[in-house]
């Protein structure tokens, strides 16, 4: 087992995903894969990456490798069989740990053990030439430093990364988006944004990334409404409330569709708490609503209200209003859309019949 799993477990957590790290060519990992009646899936095997389907689960299986050469954004690499050199083109120590899956052997060639320990996030080697190598590590130095490290940054990292911050603009912004959100889902990313702001790491990325004290308190009604992160909601909180703002960065970070709605939504904040979650829900659906809950600071007990309703079925439809004598046409939605307002109004409580008086009775000037 290589990297974050071995990392993981030796903090006591349950590692995300286990990643896997063999002598073998890739062909020969495939048909030992197959021999042991697992299927074997050729992710990335121009690079030495097989996936190992066991029980429905994937395993990253890779060839220990060498680089040959970087350009900053992609290594060419060769096989090898020498686990040092392995480990040595890894970014952090405490992510360059592998260990033996049968006896739990762990093997650390840059004392990144006494690093996870002591809570320090440190480059392998010199910070300048790592970061040639790939410039997402430095979105990656401070995505670890959020979620691992105490007190202050290792100060040659930190210089590092500010000489190199412009680096980031030559990256897809894909890979960009995918380290900005998880650095946002970090327990509590606030220290290391306002490192980040101090220093300059931002203004290549999201230029217009405000001072995170909004998102200080997203993050304290998150945990008080025992609401998981949402890394879409955190970015909102970072950024000024202006629709065409988020719709834009939305763009800028490669958000699919549905993402970049969903940000821009939250732009309009609520000028107050509704008495009642779910007129909101119904119109700007759960996910939506409670997005805006949650920025306009509500307290748990509203947002449980929220959980817990299930958007029911208006009572009444266009069938039974032209059964009732409205002529055909834009007149019956009109119609449907009064009654739909009353029935919100009323709690969801209006019946079927209250519902008709209201549509049948409103008249269109």
């Amino acid at each position: 087992m290589v990297g974050g799993a071995v990392r993981d477990a030796l903090l006591g957590a349950v590692p995300a995903d286990i990643d896997l790290a063999t002598v073998h060519a890739p062909a020969e990992t495939v048909r030992r894969i197959e021999a042991a009646g697992l299927r074997a899936v050729p992710t990335g095997i121009a690079h030495g990456t097989v996936t190992a389907l066991a029980d429905g689960r994937p395993y990253e299986v890779t060839t220990l490798r060498r680089d040959v050469a970087t350009d900053g954004r992609h290594a060419v690499v060769a096989f090898t069989d020498d686990w040092a050199a392995d480990a040595a083109r890894r970014d952090f120590t405490i992510n360059a740990l592998s260990a033996d899956p049968l006896t739990g052997e762990v093997f650390d060639y840059h004392d990144g053990t006494a690093d996870l320990a002591g809570g320090r996030v440190r480059f392998i080697g010199e910070p300048l030439a790592r970061i040639a190598e790939d410039h997402l590590r430095i979105l990656r130095f401070f995505r670890f430093h959020a979620r691992f490290a105490h007190g202050d940054p290792d100060p040659t990292a930190l210089a590092a990364c500010t000489a190199r911050a412009n680096d980031l603009m030559a990256l897809s912004r894909e890979r960009v988006r995918d380290e900005l959100l998880k650095l946002l889902c970090a327990p509590d990313p606030v220290p290391t944004l306002r490192l980040m702001r101090a220093h300059g790491i931002l203004v290549p990325i999201l230029p217009d990334a405000r001072d995170p004290a909004d998102l200080a308190r997203l993050i304290a009604h998150e945990a008080a409404a025992r609401v998981p992160c949402a890394p879409l909601r955190r970015l909102a909180a970072l950024l000024p409330p202006d629709s065409a703002l988020l719709d834009a960065v939305g763009h800028r970070l490669r958000l699919s569709t549905p993402d970049r709605k969903r940000l821009a939504a939250m732009a309009p904040r609520l000028p107050a708490l509704p008495g009642d979650p779910r007129a909101l829900a119904w119109t700007h659906g759960h996910e939506t609503a409670r997005d805006l809950l949650l920025l306009a600071d509500a307290p748990p007990a509203l947002l449980a209200r929220l959980a817990a309703w299930e958007r029911p079925r208006l009572p009444i439809g266009g069938g039974d209003l032209v059964a009732a004598g409205v002529a055909p046409g834009p007149e019956v939605a009109h119609r449907l859309r009064t009654a739909e307002a009353a029935w919100v109004a009323s709690g969801f409580e209006a019946g079927r019949e209250e519902l008709l008086a209201v549509a049948c009775g409103t008249r269109v000037d």
